[in-house]
């Protein structure tokens, strides 16, 4: 997408990344939120240690913004491992794979983000890595091809995928642990507000943490980065403190509402309830209509909308829900009320 937004679940800059960085948990207990991914992790990271064997392979899915690659780094810290972190467009050529993987240890972890966009020949490679911790080499072409069988340490395979339906079912197969990462509720984004406050030495209030927990889309990401504009905000505008009304004026003047949408989010409803009557309406008309791409707004716009209930997809297309009108203080005929959830 060309421009920035600031309730997007993806980083947007690498300055950003660091700042996050140095907010992420390093180990599980202090890792805020998804309980029952965390119980899970924590049986199979401590069967692993009894028997001094690597970690089973595992596919992290979910929305961008939730901690796929922070539970990646708990993992490796909690397995004392190393990680070695790439994503699936940056492994083009097989040999920049076979690099990799010839220099994992015993016990370290391999994390590819993005792994659904692997091409064809790099997951062809990497299912005898993954399954007997060898892999096949061709050297030479024609009648002087040779394969060479090069045997790799027990390592583990971190993926992580905003777009597991994109998974093909031999890669998705090969994983031994599936976790499924959803959006967390204000409380526990409450918590991880507070608990980065205090890393970045800010005075917070209560009421602003969950102030600024409603508007954060339940991701992670996106509550640090509006934690630090709200900051930013209070140290310019006032004395540094986060209150209540701080915190309200700040996300205000940056366009996002009190549930966490932003211009394009209030434009996507709009537009289907002005122009399509609430729909339904196909997603290639509403992308044209709003010139934007459609793996845009399949990937960045609707999931929350959907999360909340402001949206429906149906076969027929998609469909406003009578809380989005109300929402945005609009009303449609009772005629198209009526028909608005009809199949």
């Amino acid at each position: 997408m060309s421009r920035e937004r600031i309730i997007s679940g993806q980083s947007i800059s690498p300055e950003e990344e660091s700042f996050i960085l140095s907010l992420r948990p390093k180990y599980l207990n202090e890792y805020i939120g998804q309980k029952k991914l965390k119980d899970k992790l924590k049986v199979s990271l401590e069967a692993a240690k009894k028997r001094q064997e690597a970690c089973e392979h595992i596919l992290f899915y979910g929305p961008p913004g939730l901690g796929k690659t922070t539970l990646a780094h708990i993992i490796a810290n909690e397995m004392g491992s190393r990680l070695v972190a790439t994503s699936g467009p940056s492994l083009s050529r097989t040999g920049d794979l076979m690099g990799i993987l010839t220099n994992l240890g015993d016990g370290d972890i391999l994390f590819i983000d993005e792994i659904h966009r692997l091409s064809p020949t790099i997951e062809e490679f990497i299912y005898p890595a993954m399954e007997d911790f060898k892999v096949d080499f061709v050297v030479d072409k024609g009648a002087f091809a040779k394969v060479i069988n090069i045997p790799l340490k027990h390592f583990t395979l971190i993926g992580a995928t905003t777009r597991a339906g994109l998974l093909s079912p031999p890669l998705r197969d090969r994983f031994g642990l599936y976790y499924h990462i959803d959006f967390y509720p204000a409380d526990e984004l409450k918590e991880i507000i507070t608990r980065s406050a205090h890393l970045l030495e800010v005075s917070i209030s209560d009421e602003a943490a969950i102030e600024i927990s409603r508007r954060s889309r339940g991701t992670p990401r996106v509550a640090n980065r509006l934690l630090r504009r709200v900051r930013d905000f209070a140290s310019v505008k006032g004395d540094g403190t986060i209150d209540l009304a701080t915190a309200g004026i700040a996300l205000d003047s940056e366009g996002v509402d009190n549930l966490g949408l932003d211009s394009l989010d209030r434009k996507f409803l709009k537009i289907i309830i002005d122009y399509y009557k609430g729909g339904p309406v196909g997603i290639e008309a509403l992308g044209a209509t709003l010139n934007e791409e459609i793996d845009t707004l399949v990937d960045m716009v609707e999931p929350y909308l959907l999360k909340i209930g402001f949206l429906q997809r149906t076969r027929r297309g998609r469909m406003v829900s009578q809380d989005a009108c109300g929402h945005l203080g609009v009303k449609l005929e009772i005629k198209d009320q009526a028909n608005l959830f009809e199949e």
